[in-house]
């Protein structure tokens, strides 16, 4: 998508040892059976009721299965001002098959 940035699944490890912050915008479902260790749930649709919890100087990374419902997070965020955030390339779908660990 025009203007969404994106980081791959080692960029993203770089990201959260600086302390950026990693946001799950999938349904609780997807959510309850895998996700990133220290993401945030912060499903899709709930997201403009969070957006107060995102304000920061950290990075943001969203992420979703494969990546597409993530980038409308970004949109949507940088729509509202916030310009620090990411889009996990390939979702937690290219997060496993990069072979890094995924949490219960």
């Amino acid at each position: 998508m025009f203007g969404i940035r994106e980081i791959d699944s080692h960029q993203l490890e770089q990201a959260l040892r600086a302390g950026a912050q990693l946001i799950d915008v999938r349904t609780d479902a997807e959510h309850a059976q895998a996700k990133i260790e220290g993401s945030t749930h912060i499903p899709l649709h709930l997201l403009p009721l969070k957006l107060q919890d995102l304000k920061g100087s950290q990075p943001i990374v969203f992420y979703c299965r494969s990546g597409a419902r993530s980038a409308q997070a970004c949109a949507w965020v940088m729509s509202q001002g916030l310009d620090n955030v990411y889009n996990l390339a390939g979702g937690i779908m290219g997060w496993a098959r990069d072979g890094k660990a995924l949490a219960a």
